[in-house]
């Protein structure tokens, strides 16, 4: 299993710093994340971290039908692509904190695949009848892989029929990875592709301590902004214990996009634990703990067939999530 890390451009030269650690360290994946109203331009961002790397692939981690159309979306990550010497990846979404900020809805599962469809299309340097217009980058020819970010049964599907790798967002324990990467399989089968074609990525909220206890703390509220995505609109096929169903209706009422993955004495971070989902969320979504706890779950998540972890620096010290995780859980050596 292959490693890489997903960043918040909350500084520019923070990030550029982070970004130069991690692939020192010897993360293959560097990802950024897209929230507009939060965080420093996605494509500014990302600019500045293929300026600071060499040999890291570089992405979206990840980005939504709905703040930017698919031809500013295609000829943005083609030129991140030229700069960084076909080292770009695109994620895509549905949507999460970058369109709840401007009060709009996340896109439903047809607006997503038509968005990918445009892209792909868009990347070749072809046209493509978007929402019934005539569309084009005229000077792209990229072969970016497109990640696919899925929460859902039917997003997997989707994902596995139309991505070229899936992040997975339902949970990092092995019943539901084994649950989740056959339902990409499925969409792979009904697309006519090879079986195992499709990459899975998972998707890890992460913080590495000596104590369990304080790395719990301090990236509670990463840990509700988990369970606000992936449990939205149904508990459907999504593993979540029946006495649970409430707390869970509640962090969807109470959280705040506004206070998204921000540090602090914020709404968010007390959420999980006024509400008893503190050990659950953190079972389910994170790898977070002492070195040697992280090592076993880390494990256990290779073994499910997971082929990328992405693993989130999204805490008080980002440096040192990205230093401990990668040494003294990823053994990476740079």
């Amino acid at each position: 299993m292959k490693f890489g890390v997903t960043l918040l451009a909350d500084d520019l030269g923070a990030l550029a710093e982070r970004a130069r650690l991690a692939e020192q360290i010897g993360y293959g994946y560097i990802g950024v994340a897209d929230s507009q109203s939060l965080f420093r331009e996605l494509y500014v961002s990302l600019t500045v971290v293929a300026q600071v790397t060499n040999r890291a692939r570089i992405g979206t981690a990840v980005t939504n039908p709905l703040t930017r159309h698919p031809a500013v979306t295609s000829s943005a990550i083609a030129s991140i692509d030229e700069l960084s010497n076909g080292r770009a990846f695109l994620g895509i979404g549905s949507g999460d904190s970058a369109v709840l900020n401007l009060d709009l809805r996340p896109a439903r599962l047809a607006q997503v695949k038509e968005y990918v469809q445009a892209v792909r299309t868009h990347l070749t340097g072809k046209s493509y009848s978007y929402q019934g217009r005539d569309t084009h980058v005229r000077w792209a020819n990229s072969s970016v892989p497109i990640l696919m970010a899925a929460e859902g049964p039917r997003t997997l599907k989707l994902a596995g029929e139309i991505a070229d790798a899936v992040l997975v967002h339902t949970g990092l324990t092995p019943e539901i990875l084994e649950s989740s990467i056959a339902m990409v399989r499925e969409g792979e089968d009904e697309a006519g592709k090879p079986q195992g074609s499709v990459e899975i990525w998972a998707f890890a909220k992460c913080n590495v301590a000596d104590d369990q206890d304080e790395a719990m703390q301090e990236i509670k509220m990463a840990l509700a902004a988990s369970g606000h995505h992936a449990f939205r609109y149904t508990l459907e096929g999504k593993y979540v214990p029946e006495e649970l169903h409430e707390s869970v209706a509640v962090l969807q009422r109470e959280y705040e996009p506004m206070e998204h993955e921000q540090l602090g004495d914020t709404r968010n971070a007390t959420l999980s634990d006024e509400l008893g989902l503190t050990d659950f969320l953190a079972d389910r979504f994170a790898v977070v703990g002492r070195p040697e706890e992280c090592r076993k779950k880390v494990a256990a998540i290779a073994k499910a067939g997971v082929d990328v972890l992405l693993a989130t620096a999204i805490g008080p010290k980002p440096d040192v999530i990205i230093e401990r995780f990668g040494r003294e859980v990823a053994s990476l050596s740079g």
